[in-house]
C-alpha cells in the first residue's frame, strides 16, 4: 500500500491548517469584519483538498470571478460543482449563503414604513375599514421608532369596552415586542364622534398598555374619508 498515495487523499481538517490559516479563530477573536472574502468563505468550506487549504481553495475561487463576491455569486451550482476542488456540497453551501444575503437585502427594502401622524394611520387602513357596514377594531404595533411591527384584527361586530379583550390587544404587543400601540375602528353609521363605548375602551387599554410600559399613541376613527383622533382631539 502507497502511504503517500493515502496520505495526499486526506482531506486537511480546519484542526490541520496552520495558525493564519484558522479563520474560525480569527472570526471568534476579532468578529467577521476582521476576515477577509477568502476566509469568510473558507469557514463556509470547513475543508480543503489535498493539495490546498479551504482559504487557499476560496482564493482561487475568488480569482476565478476577478476576485468579486457579486460575480461568484452569479455562478450556477454545476458552474461551481465542476471548479476543481469544490463539489456539490461546498457550492450549494456557497449558493446559500449568497440566497440569504438576496434575502436580507430584499427584506431591507420591503421594511415596514413609520408612522408619523393620524393621516399614516388612516392611509393604512382606509382600505381595510372605511367602507364595511360592520365595526371591526385593529391595532397597529410600532417599534420604539414608530415603525410598523404588525397589524392585527382583534374584533369584528362591535367595540364595546365589555366586548373587547385588552388582553389579546396588548398579548401581541408582547408577542411582537412592540413598545407602541393604535387603536383604529370603524363606525359604518357615518358619525366619526367617539361613543361612550370607544371612550371606555381607549382608557381601558391605555391603563392596562402602561403597566407593561407600552404607549398607546392614539385611538382613530374612520368612517370613509374622515376620521376622528383622540390625539388630535386631546383626548389621549
Amino acid at each position: 500500500m502507497n502511504k503517500t498515495s493515502n496520505y495526499e487523499n486526506k482531506r486537511l481538517t480546519i484542526k490541520e491548517w496552520s495558525v493564519q490559516d484558522r479563520p474560525r479563530e480569527k472570526y471568534a477573536r476579532n468578529g467577521a469584519a476582521s476576515l477577509s472574502d477568502a476566509e469568510l468563505i473558507a469557514i463556509l468550506f470547513r475543508t480543503g483538498n489535498a493539495s490546498e487549504s479551504a482559504v487557499e481553495l476560496a482564493k482561487r475561487l475568488l480569482s476565478s470571478s476577478n476576485n468579486s463576491l457579486n460575480e461568484l455569486s452569479e455562478k450556477t451550482l454545476l458552474e461551481l460543482s465542476e471548479t476543481k476542488g469544490i463539489g456539490q456540497a461546498k457550492a450549494m453551501a456557497l449558493l446559500t449563503a449568497f440566497e440569504i444575503g438576496r434575502r436580507i437585502r430584499a427584506e431591507k427594502v420591503e421594511e415596514k414604513p413609520i408612522i408619523k401622524s393620524s393621516l399614516d394611520v388612516v392611509n393604512l387602513m382606509q382600505n381595510k375599514i372605511a367602507y364595511l357596514d360592520h365595526e371591526e377594531l385593529w391595532v397597529i404595533y410600532l417599534n420604539q421608532s414608530s415603525r410598523i411591527l404588525g397589524v392585527a384584527q382583534i374584533n369584528k361586530g362591535g367595540i364595546a369596552s365589555t366586548e373587547v379583550d385588552v388582553r389579546i390587544v396588548l398579548q401581541q404587543a408582547v408577542v411582537k415586542k412592540s413598545t407602541q400601540i393604535i387603536l383604529c375602528h370603524n363606525h359604518p353609521s357615518g358619525s366619526i364622534r367617539p361613543s361612550k363605548a370607544d371612550i371606555q375602551l381607549t382608557e381601558k387599554t391605555r391603563k392596562a398598555a402602561n403597566l407593561l410600559d407600552v404607549m398607546l399613541v392614539d385611538h382613530i376613527i374612520i368612517h370613509r374619508e374622515r376620521y376622528f383622533s383622540f390625539v388630535e382631539e386631546g383626548m389621549l
